[in-house]
């Protein structure tokens, strides 16, 4: 069967392909909080823990009156029926946050109508939590995805240590929060590991730090190292953080050829008595990422930034430094108007070089609706621009929309990270 081409003759055709082929590719999710079985209780499943999560708890405590403390105290399952009651049977669940859990539901083949919180708990009762895995790999088709990985975390590193073998479909990624935003305590957890470290971050000190991630990157083999930062970060400067990533974590991710990621713009636990679901959002300094890609050429280094302020800025900045790779609408950005906004911004200043989305999943049900949402956002913005270069004369085939979605939903990473897909 010969290969389909579009032109001015055949736009909705281009279009109707464009969608068949972005639901159809499957997808490496560089960034989320998921976990394997062996992980334990880290990994989070079930309708449960999907209707609890951060977004639901804060827009349920602005939409009820019930106390903070109160909310707190209640079980999980007691929760999550406050968060059914007020948020979907007393109002019309049509914010992004609410409208996820419905997606998966559906997806799963539920009855959404039937608004019954209990046959759905029913459902997750009954699945094998390895089996569920597969289920929802394939319903979102993710080929792979990227944990977020803490070796300070005490319920965590025991895991990476006993060598377990990791289902192949999950990634690592060294999470390093610790290191560069709280160094002091870092120091002394360091110093409990048997790392040769002490506060002041003389020569043996960074010998050492550098040892610490060499041995974890290593234990991982982690992807890229990672930070979430806030809007207040800068380079250079004279404080621990400037320092630890000039002469820690920049040589050993030179040496071990990884990217070093940023997610900068979090502002952390504005309100305090929503937990989890405290961190607010600022504007940050682009500038920061610029002198720090000018000055380590030879580094990689992945960015994703929290305020809307800082995108067309961050744009920019990809267009004048190769070795700045821009991933994905990071947490409060992951919404549907801003999502296109930003993924159109992004295709008409870099084109293909991008990775539009990561998931963020902390539920690995959230797999299911955040790239059901965004795959179809992604789609029209890219059929959009098809259109436009159609309309120049330009004649596109069925096989260059193939490559260039597989390029946008992965594999503009792996070779960023060089890598082979899922090696």
């Amino acid at each position: 069967m010969p290969e389909r081409s579009f032109n001015e003759s055949n736009v909705e055709s281009m279009r109707a392909a464009v969608t068949e082929i972005m639901n159809a590719t499957p997808v490496t999710d560089v960034h989320t909080h998921l976990y394997t079985p062996v992980f334990g209780d880290l990994l989070l499943w079930g309708i449960d823990e999907t209707i609890t999560y951060h977004y639901l708890i804060a827009e349920v405590l602005r939409a009820s009156q019930i106390p903070y403390d109160a909310y707190w105290a209640l079980s999980k399952t007691d929760q999550a029926d406050l968060i059914w009651r007020e948020l979907y049977l007393d109002r019309s669940p049509f914010s992004e946050a609410c409208r996820g859990p419905l997606t998966v539901l559906n997806r799963l083949g539920l009855d959404v109508a039937s608004r019954d919180l209990d046959a759905y708990r029913a459902y997750f009762e009954q699945q094998d939590v390895n089996a569920y895995i597969d289920i929802v790999f394939q319903k979102a088709n993710v080929s792979s995805v990227v944990m977020t990985n803490d070796p300070f975390d005490d319920i965590e590193r025991p895991v990476w240590e006993r060598g377990v073998a990791i289902d192949k479909r999950f990634h690592a990624a060294l999470r390093i929060d610790p290191l560069l935003t709280a160094w002091e305590s870092a120091s002394d957890r360091l110093a409990e590991l048997g790392y040769k470290v002490t506060p002041v971050l003389d020569a043996t000190t960074l010998a050492e730090v550098r040892r610490f991630l060499d041995d974890w990157i290593e234990r991982m083999d982690a992807l890229y190292m990672a930070v979430s930062l806030s809007p207040a970060f800068t380079f250079p400067d004279e404080s621990p953080c400037s320092t630890l990533i000039a002469e820690a974590v920049l040589p050993v991710a030179r040496e071990r050829n990884i990217p070093f990621a940023m997610m900068i713009g979090v502002k952390r636990k504005v309100n305090p008595a929503l937990r989890l679901a405290a961190d607010g959002v600022g504007a940050s300094d682009v500038g920061a990422v610029e002198r720090m890609c000018a000055a380590y050429p030879d580094n990689k280094f992945m960015v994703t930034m929290l305020a809307r302020e800082n995108q067309h800025e961050l744009c920019i900045a990809a267009r004048k430094f190769r070795n700045l790779f821009l991933f994905g609408c990071w947490w409060f950005l992951n919404d549907p108007s801003l999502i296109e906004e930003m993924t159109r911004m992004r295709f008409e200043l870099l084109g293909s070089s991008v990775l539009p989305q990561h998931s963020d999943a902390r539920i690995l049900d959230q797999l299911i609706y955040k790239w059901s949402h965004s795959r179809a956002i992604i789609g029209r913005v890219l059929a959009d621009k098809y259109a436009d270069l159609i309309a120049t004369g330009w004649t596109l085939t069925e096989s260059e929309i193939r490559r260039d979605v597989a390029r946008l939903l992965g594999e503009n990473f792996w070779t960023f990270i060089g890598r082979e897909n899922g090696d």
